[in-house]
């Protein structure tokens, strides 16, 4: 049996579908207020729901009977200052007990982790998975905790756990929406004026998806592997992203100390409304950084050849417009 944790989320529900169109019977776990996807509907016959969050160990213990391979995709994704540290707790709580129920049924293991866990390379060099953080990033609680839940794998693999890693780039799909990083693409629509200098990785969801799948399947384990399609400019990606929409792209770059006063400006009325900052400390500081990550690791290991960017955001602007 495959369990999939965080099946109803953006990067899981793609995984789950993916599973199932291979007629996997696959378990996927949710929490009892979570929607499971529409598109997963034609699949419920290969699907087992099961109300399990990964905070509960018994409820675990259920989930994980006669499972032998496990996706954990589960994970609290927030901005806010106050979400800090129980996201943290969850995060890294969570991930223990999940490879705590793997070693107990000898289930082999992808774990999501992030490039948010992967460190910094030398100015005009890719960032590889040789890369770590020299120090825990005190302001970044999101960074911080898929840093030490990726800990609690490699604790499990030093006790005998089959696993392996992938530390995605920043995933894009139609299916997110408006959310995560659809919130780019709201944000380029709604008429953004400014870019900035930096650069990212981008990565589309079905290969992330793709990736993990036949990760699984191989013999590969205790790696991590940087699932990365392709580095871009924001400059360029705001430019693409508007031209996709028809409107006009982006033409005054924002400097370091704009930025510095628009993320405390957004922190505050994040603050007032009680909603995400719509840009925080950590992204507004790394808008102007330069980080460019290499996949050379991950098509040696498994052979893919990534979706081009520009033909995933040419399919995400298309179904905004909708």
């Amino acid at each position: 049996m495959i369990l999939v944790t965080g099946a109803t989320g953006f990067l899981g529900a793609i995984l789950a579908k993916q599973l199932v169109q291979q007629n996997n019977r696959i378990r996927c776990t949710k929490r009892s207020t979570s929607v499971i996807p529409g598109f997963l509907t034609p699949y419920q016959h290969l699907i087992e729901w099961v109300e399990a969050d990964i905070l509960d160990i018994f409820a675990l213990e259920d989930a994980f009977a006669g499972v032998t391979q496990v996706y954990h995709c589960a994970a609290w994704v927030s901005f806010k200052e106050a979400d800090k540290e129980p996201m943290i707790s969850t995060n890294i709580t969570g991930t223990a007990n999940v490879v705590e129920m793997c070693l107990q049924y000898n289930a082999r293991l992808v774990h999501v982790s992030s490039i948010a866990a992967i460190g910094q390379a030398k100015p005009g060099e890719l960032i590889t998975e040789k890369h770590h953080l020299e120090e825990t990033p005190a302001n970044n609680g999101y960074s911080i905790s898929k840093l030490e839940s990726e800990m609690e794998v490699w604790r499990g693999i030093a006790e005998g756990l089959d696993a392996v890693i992938v530390n995605p780039s920043v995933i894009i799909g139609p299916t997110a929406g408006t959310d995560g990083s659809g919130q780019i693409f709201e944000t380029v629509r709604k008429g953004l004026k400014f870019y900035t200098r930096g650069s990212c990785g981008l990565v589309d969801v079905e290969d992330v998806a793709r990736c993990m799948i036949t990760l699984m399947n191989s013999k590969l384990t205790n790696q991590r592997y940087i699932i990365n399609a392709e580095n871009w400019y924001f400059k360029d990606l705001m430019t693409t992203i508007a031209q996709y929409f028809g409107i006009k792209p982006p033409t005054t770059e924002a400097k370091p100390w704009m930025l510095d006063i628009a993320w405390r400006a957004s922190s505050a009325w994040a603050g007032i409304t009680g909603k995400n900052p719509s840009l925080d400390k950590m992204a507004a500081q790394s808008a102007s950084v330069v980080q460019n990550y290499d996949n050379a690791k991950i098509k040696k290991a498994i052979g893919i050849k990534f979706k081009p960017i520009e033909k995933s955001i040419a399919e995400i602007c298309e179904a905004l417009k909708q």
